[in-house]
């Protein structure tokens, strides 16, 4: 691997209401890049800052774009500069710490860098619409026609000096550009990208694969990308708290644009969101009403428009996400790589759920100006000199890489030439609570547990860490959960990579009874997560990640995707697999329902394991 991509280091009232919404908004839910002072235009930089502004046709609606347009010195018509477009994460706005930072960052490095308030946000019209590329897309295209040169910003100003490919008589002009943000600032590249191919590169850190999954997850029946047939557990406190940001923008930003006014009842939605909002908030899922949801959710996604991005695509996502877990990321890697489109994928440690405002010494963060010497910052430099400035001897790196936090110093990251990187290898669930290497092994045996109409189990509060609260540690009530324990690592540490299966087979009578309900919400929901148990018997929960699972039919087996981790088991430790109830950042069960899993040596559930190093007995 040449020295370029050496991996990082490691890390061992109103008034009231407003603050807490700006610090909500200034961290989890916003672009994912440590915030930085705002833009100044000052003569020693080695560009200049122009503040514009661009009338836009989105959706149904003419609405008014704002954005930054930073100009590296001495581009000009005779000397081009290829184009680099970023947007904000939710909630955000080209002013954000994240969204300026990056502009800087190309802008010093002699890109040409417009940033933009997405719509809906800051001081841009329209109302919130989800990255949706019938709308945010096609807005965003028309700002690739400003860096074309082919059509002016609202005061007349025109661009003479981005790079252009050459284009058949008669087409578009075509800029050199590519995109970079992150969360929603992510999305919004791929939905431009299928409507507008002119996007040349695409770095999107992590957003998400399907909205109908990130909201409304189920793990279980996936049919397509990360998502299936049937809606899962209702993530409330990460939904409320988008909506939240989203519904308070006229107390954020006083006196907006009266375009932004949003429909179906709610104050800056598009009716598609503000009807999935309610929904979800109902409890229940009646057949028509979520078939409506999923296909609006999935239609904002790029699960539903991947196959029309062609721009190579560089995507990053975070192992400390329960919001867009890793899972997210790898179905849409799955799905460019098998189309043909250049797609490599990088696992960083930061994410919505840590790291994000302090990464680890070594990680990208732009507020710092690290790209020349962060392992992704390397990456996302490559991948921008090769497809934007066409040098086509630029390594782009591996195609899968993973940050390892026990990693020596110098060696953080770990590649691989395909995903996934690791083979499966296999536990069985014993009737004694054990995880054991062969069915040979198993115990025959049968347990219960039984839900309450209250959560027994917690995993996260999502949004603790940003307020400043104290996210108590995670825990199962005894008798609304099972568990199945490893005997303890042995010789070698266990290092995992990948994303973690279990095949289960579960008995619940008052399930079956109601499975065949007109409405989704009647079905068995459980929650199955991987702990680590240290040899004091004190346990952690890997990345607070759980995988809620809405059975699709209590009588079959069904198989489980748990979200993707990186973790090492150390010598003297033990993994255990457990299936809860409930969980206190999700909706779950409607009723009591008991639920009993049986083991025998021929018919046993199994917990298939990514492992790229060590084994367990």
């Amino acid at each position: 691997m040449p020295s370029v991509f050496r991996p990082a280091h490691r890390r061992s009232t109103r008034p009231a209401l407003r603050a807490a919404l700006t610090v909500v908004t200034a961290t989890a839910l916003t672009a994912p890049l440590t915030l930085a002072a705002p833009a100044t235009a000052a003569s020693a930089d080695p560009y200049t800052a122009t503040a514009l502004k661009l009338t836009v046709h989105a959706g149904d609606r003419d609405c008014t774009v704002d954005a930054d347009l930073y100009r590296p010195a001495g581009a000009d018509a005779a000397h081009p500069a290829p184009a680099v477009l970023t947007t904000n994460g939710f909630g955000g706005s080209k002013s954000d710490g994240s969204t300026a930072a990056t502009a800087r960052a190309f802008a010093a490095r002699g890109y040409v860098a417009l940033a933009y308030s997405g719509l809906g946000f800051g001081k841009s019209g329209c109302p919130i619409s989800l990255d949706d590329p019938r709308i945010d897309g096609k807005a965003a295209s028309q700002l690739i026609d400003f860096l074309a040169g082919s059509r002016a910003a609202d005061d007349g100003t025109r661009v003479d000096y981005v790079t252009k490919d050459r284009t058949a008589k008669g087409a578009a002009p075509d800029p050199r550009v590519g995109m970079i943000g992150g969360s929603y600032g992510g999305a919004i590249q791929m939905a431009t990208a299928a409507v507008d191919h002119r996007v040349d590169a695409l770095v999107p850190l992590i957003t998400w694969n399907d909205l109908s999954y990130s909201l409304d997850p189920n793990n279980a029946g996936r049919t397509d990308g990360v998502g299936g047939p049937l809606p899962g557990a209702y993530k409330k406190e990460w939904t409320s708290g988008f909506f939240l940001i989203g519904e308070a923008q006229g107390l954020l930003n006083p006196g907006l644009d009266p375009s932004r006014t949003g429909s179906a009842g709610c104050l800056h939605f598009v009716a598609g969101a503000c009807r999935t909002k309610r929904l979800l908030d109902s409890g229940s899922y009646p057949e028509d009403r979520t078939r409506q949801m999923l296909t609006y959710a999935r239609g904002v996604s790029p699960v539903s428009y991947l196959k029309s991005v062609k721009a190579p695509t560089l995507l990053v996502q975070g192992e400390a996400d329960t919001l867009f877990n890793l899972n997210e990321a790898a179905a849409t890697y799955r799905t460019l790589t098998a189309q043909g489109t250049d797609t490599k994928m990088i696992w960083q440690s930061w994410g919505h759920s840590g790291g994000m405002a302090d990464p680890a010494p070594g990680e990208l963060d732009l507020g710092k100006g690290n790209l020349d010497t962060s392992y992704v910052g390397r990456r996302v430099l490559a991948w921008f000199d090769r497809y934007l400035r066409h040098r086509t001897a630029t390594d782009t790196g591996p195609a899968f890489a993973y940050y390892r936090d026990w990693a020596a110093d110098g060696d953080t990251y770990a590649t691989a030439d395909a995903f996934p990187a690791a083979g499966a290898r296999k536990l069985y669930l014993s009737g004694d609570g054990t995880l054991v290497g062969s069915r040979a092994e198993v115990v025959r045996g049968s347990r219960e547990y039984r839900n309450w109409l209250i959560p027994t189990s917690h995993s996260e509060s999502s949004l603790a860490g940003t307020l400043g609260m104290t996210d108590p540690a995670p825990y199962d009530l005894r008798g609304t959960a099972l568990d199945w324990t490893s005997a303890p690592v042995t010789g070698e540490p266990l290092d995992v990579a990948g994303i973690p299966r279990a095949t289960l087979k579960v008995i619940s009578p008052r399930a079956e009874r109601t499975q065949h309900s007109t409405d989704a919400a009647d079905r068995l929901v459980l929650f199955a997560k991987l702990y680590d148990v240290a040899p004091d018997g004190s346990q952690t929960l890997v990345h607070r990640l759980v995988a809620p699972v809405r059975v699709p039919d209590v009588t079959r087996k069904f198989t489980v995707q748990l979200p993707g981790i990186v973790h090492r088991y150390a010598p003297g430790h033990r993994l255990r697999f457990t299936i809860a109830a409930s969980d206190g950042a999700y909706k779950g069960n409607r009723g009591i329902k008991p639920v009993t899993v049986t083991s025998a040596p021929d018919d046993t559930g199994v917990l298939e394991l990514p492992v790229v190093a060590g084994s367990v007995r």
